[in-house]
């Protein structure tokens, strides 16, 4: 025998940071970005979207469109082309789904383009619903995956027949890939494509025979377009050019739009980039855009983003950087520009320091497209682009400031571009759109006083676009009144804009207010059940403010105003009494909120107080200033510090947000019938009412750290809540039993209450769709489920005491995710039934789990499956049926001594992880038969040797053979040369490692405290004598 030899080898940095995540973060999936979030300045700055009809619906559709483009490519042309997606994919799921389909999917989702897939499993059903064949419709790309099951499936070759319907009669763009087969087998039905159709033919022998021979037609054509055949390529590269086709054909027929749609947009776009940013220039560029509020700085940035992010390696648009920075710091704002730069979705920083190091590190190799919209502080560009040498060649970083002096002050600022208001050609025609919903003045009585108006407005787009939206549909005579009062004003800008704010009906005018106050960057969807209460009817109301160009709605239904709107919106507020604010009705700034706090000036015209900032601990102020607040209708402070008693607090409120409230109960006079919310993170609660209090309008309950709280109230009142969270009040010992009566409940949040031990017996909650117990340590029984439960979703029952699960769990027919992580005291889990949709199941920590349950029926939606540190001895043959199954961990389960042969039936694992299982000495000889099996981690096991097909296993990528003991030798010959990772650490018994250059042998081994007889290996293998 060769002389004995101890090998280390040293490994890179970066591989050991692999391993490390590779063995701790199994499951971690990246998530990418938004898109775009949407700044306040680019709500009404356009330079100035047009829109294509009279409606409110298309209107607020194309303002809001451009706004919500600004991605790598454009994310909502639906807006502008009529299509609800950009992108349909069809696929035969059994093929490509969780591979190359759902790569392609990440892939476009991630450029901002918009793409529909079939997620569930459409042949279920016996026919394709008309929501798919609108969804075809509706797209402007179909991408058809041309897989060697794809004609076996009769549901594919009929949504082919549509697609190629359509592409005649609607001109959808059809992109084929030949996933592995043969194009012209598909074009001429040859091969395992003539299997199919025989088939097919057999089974419509006797009718239908006309649909066989349209698919025949069909997969004609589609294989008659040029498309990408998979068979010599790498898939990467193959996704990377299709999201390269789709994002240059959208780019260019969103451009023709663009010089309808945005007035004035287009020759300022190509001055910047021929002049300001073009590549010839080379090097790094910082270019700043400068100008006043509403003259269309954002919406230029966008429109240059639009065009050539996707030159990019990657890129960024950090919107309202003035306003970010005061509502969320500037860690928050790197966490984000890295976020969308790396693409990761976790970015750890902890102070404004460390995220510049990151940034200048991490970007510096990197040729990356970043907009930082609306900065104002020289510490926001030193924190977020501080110099030139943080990224790599050909970057362009765009700066967007109404500060010319900041921009000139920093030095790193190559250039300025200061952007011009509208020439009178522009603003005519820009005013024509909004005041007359059509391009030109066929009116000769309003031509002259037209060109009053834009003469008024100096070119500056806000102004047209607020002011002409108020004329429509009005008299000339009313036309005439409105530009003499703006004459008659000294402040052009803020009294035009005003001047469709006096056009409002009163409630209008209270809702626009609201919204410029404390609304403003909230979610339409979430705040619509307050705006109701408030009497402000936002389902018309809403429309009419976006009809008026004085708010818009972006993609995500959050609410946007202009700075320069909200501006004036606030400046009418203060004008109620500009020397007092105890007179007037809304307090939103620090200083008024403290002075009217302090000095006990409440009176009943404030109807709401929003303090986003921390009151100084050190005020003392005065309990008795709330009192006064008969009409207080919102109230949203933290912090602040009251005496322990409160006599009286207004029964008109809505809304209270007080986090770290001192009080240890509600006044008990309080019956605020109109109560929609209530937050108080962090109380002092005990109680918060005694008795049935009468809440019909209360919607949400949130008490989340108040370390006092002992039992819930009675509910009885409360008949439509829909979320109850309670996370983390440790005290909390009991929920009343009323509780099961809350039919609308959707969220049940108890997380992390400890000495939770009391639950009604028996719940039917039928709306409910998270359930979270985790941390309750002390509950030791979980209620019967009685009733439909079949919205729930989520449960989480982990590090709770509980024993067994009721029988009545499996009445949960749409739970997608089961967690009973660190259940100590778990035995048993019954029987899996009627658990068809569930994704994911967590039984790890679980001790004294002996058995795993009979899987009675298929659950081919099962994808994730957790079973470490179970006392599991055997894995039962029904896991067959976990057809879908992609993840697989029994990590030190110390009891399993063998692998049941079931588990070579799931061909869609991909990832076993059999580490620590100490008794374990074999696995399945079959084992070959996981064709997608891609990481095999054996490491702690007693196994001697890996079985011989796995040979066979083409897409395994990583071995981990750590702490085997018993291991003796292993050949080059049993493994797959696709191997990208062979690690071996502390094999003591290892001896032999047959592995020579000539064997073509691709894995980078990475061997520690490994004893090895060297064969062959020598000038391949570093070696050191011990």
């Amino acid at each position: 025998m060769n002389s004995l030899t101890h090998v280390r080898l040293s490994t890179p940095l970066h591989t050991q940071r692999y391993f490390k995540r590779l063995f701790e973060l199994f499951s971690i999936t990246p998530q990418f970005p938004k898109s775009l979030a949407h700044s306040s300045s680019t709500s009404n700055s356009f330079m100035a979207s047009i829109p294509s009809s009279s409606s409110s619906s298309s209107y607020s559709s194309c303002s809001s469109s451009y706004s919500s483009s600004c991605s790598s490519s454009y994310s909502s042309s639906s807006s502008t082309y009529g299509s609800k997606h950009d992108v349909f994919i069809s696929f035969r799921g059994e093929d490509t789904r969780k591979k190359f389909t759902d790569h392609l999917y990440a892939g476009l989702e991630q450029k901002g383009i918009s793409t529909f897939r079939d997620d569930e499993n459409l042949e279920r059903g016996t026919h394709i619903g008309p929501g798919l064949f609108k969804a075809i419709e509706e797209s402007m790309f179909a991408v058809v995956i041309l897989s060697s099951e794809y004609a076996s499936s009769r549901w594919c070759l009929i949504e082919l027949a549509k697609i190629i319907d359509c592409m005649k009669n609607t001109g959808l763009i059809v992109l084929p890939v030949f996933h592995y087969v043969d194009p012209s087998d598909v074009r001429n039905q040859r091969e395992i494509y003539a299997e199919a159709f025989k088939k097919h033919e057999e089974h419509f022998k006797d009718s239908n025979e006309e649909d066989v021979y349209m698919w025949k037609v069909a997969l004609t054509k589609v294989a008659n377009i040029s498309g990408w055949d998979l068979r010599d390529r790498h898939e990467s590269k193959v996704i990377q050019e299709i999201v390269g086709t789709i994002s240059s054909e959208l780019n260019r027929r969103f451009s023709k739009t663009i010089s309808k749609d945005l007035v004035g947009i287009d020759s300022r776009a190509e001055e910047m980039l021929d002049y300001y940013l073009c590549e010839g220039l080379g090097g790094v560029r910082f270019v700043g855009i400068w100008g006043m509020g509403g003259i269309g700085k954002t919406t230029l940035a966008q429109e240059i983003y639009r065009r050539i992010s996707s030159n990019f390696e990657t890129s960024s648009f950090i919107a309202n950087v003035r306003e970010e920075t005061q509502n969320q710091g500037l860690v928050s704002l790197q966490k984000q520009l890295l976020s969308e730069i790396l693409v990761q979705s976790k970015i750890r920083i902890s102070n404004v320091r460390e995220g510049i190091n990151v940034i200048g590190n991490r970007l510096r190799d990197k040729k990356v497209l970043i907009v930082l919209d609306d900065v104002d502080q020289e510490e926001q560009l030193e924190a977020l682009a501080g110099k030139h040498d943080w990224f790599g060649l050909g970057s362009r970083i765009i700066l967007t400031s109404r500060d010319r002096h900041l921009l000139r002050r920093r030095c790193g600022v190559d250039d300025i571009y200061a952007i011009r208001g509208l020439s009178d050609y522009e603003a005519l025609l820009l005013f024509s759109w909004r005041a007359f919903k059509k391009s030109h003045l066929n009116k000769e009585d309003y031509v002259k006083l037209s060109k009053d108006f834009v003469n008024y407005s100096s070119g500056h787009p806000l102004v047209i676009t607020v002011v002409g939206a108020s004329l429509f549909a009005k008299g000339i005579d009313e036309w005439k009144t409105a530009l003499d009062k703006l004459k008659e004003t000294s402040d052009h800008i803020l009294d035009a804009l005003k001047m469709s704010f006096d056009e409002l009906i009163n409630i209008q005018k209270e809702l626009f207010l609201d919204i410029a106050c404390f609304f403003k960057g909230e979610n339409i969807n979430r705040i619509r059940d307050i705006l109701t209460t408030f009497g402000y009817y936002p389902d018309y109301n809403i429309d009419v403010l976006i009809d008026r160009s004085l708010i818009t709605i972006d993609a995500w239904g959050t609410l946007w105003m202009h700075d320069l709107l909200q501006n004036m919106g606030q400046e009418i507020v203060r004008r109620e009494c500009p020397k007092d604010p105890s007179r007037r009705s809304r307090l939103w700034l620090y200083e008024d909120v403290l002075h009217v706090l302090k000095n006990n000036t409440g009176t009943e015209l404030i109807q709401g107080i929003v303090l986003k900032e921390h009151v100084h601990k050190t005020e003392r102020l005065n309990v008795e200033s709330l009192s006064k607040m008969k009409n207080l209708r919102m109230l949203k402070i933290q912090d602040v510090l009251l005496p322990n008693h409160l006599n009286y607090l207004s029964n008109e409120i809505c809304i209270i947000e007080w986090h770290r409230c001192p009080l240890n109960s509600m006044p008990a006079n309080f019956q605020p019938n109109k109560l929609v919310e209530l937050k108080m993170h962090c109380s002092a609660i005990i109680q918060l009412w005694k008795g049935i209090v009468t809440l019909d309008k209360l919607k949400l309950i949130d008490l989340s750290d108040s370390q006092k709280l002992i039992e819930t109230p009675d509910f009885s009142g409360a008949p439509n809540l829909k979320h109850l969270i309670l996370r983390r009040c440790t005290r909390l010992y009991k929920i009343h039993a009323s509780i099961r009566n809350l039919r609308w409940l959707i969220q049940l949040d108890l997380n992390g209450c400890k000495c939770l031990q009391i639950l009604p017996p028996k719940i039917s909650l039928e709306s409910l769709e998270v359930f979270d117990l985790s941390g309750c340590s002390r509950l030791k029984k979980f209620p019967e489920i009685v009733g439909d439960m079949s919205c729930l979703s989520k449960l989480d029952l982990d590090k709770t005491a509980i024993k067994e699960l009721p029988i009545s769990v499996q009445n949960l027919t749409n739970l997608t995710f089961l967690s009973l992580k660190d259940c100590k005291n778990l035995s048993s889990l019954g029987v899996c039934c009627n658990w068809n949709f569930l994704k994911t199941l967590a039984l790890s920590g679980c001790s004294k789990l002996k058995k795993f349950p009979e899987i009675v029926e298929n659950m081919s939606h099962l994808t994730e499956l957790y079973l470490n540190e179970t006392a599991i001895e055997e894995l039962p043959s029904s896991l067959e049926h976990l057809t879908g199954l992609t993840f697989l961990s029994l990590r030190n389960c110390k009891n399993l001594s063998s692998l049941t042969d079931a588990i070579c039936t799931m061909i869609s694992l991909k990832i076993l992880i059999l580490s620590g299982c100490s008794k374990l000495d074999e696995l399945p000889e079959n084992l070959g038969n996981l064709e997608g099996l891609e990481v095999l981690d054996v490491s702690g096991t007693a196994i001697k040797a890996l079985p011989t097909s796995v040979v066979s296993l083409k897409n395994l990528r990583v071995i981990s053979l750590r702490l085997l003991c018993r291991c003796e030798g292993l050949s080059s010959k049993s493994m797959n040369k696709r191997l990208s990772f062979l690690l071996f650490l502390d094999c003591i018994s290892l001896e032999t490692l047959s592995v020579r250059p000539e064997d073509d042998f691709q894995p980078t081994p990475c061997l520690f405290n490994c004893v090895i007889e060297n064969q062959g290996y020598d000038n391949m293998l570093t070696t050191e004598h011990c």
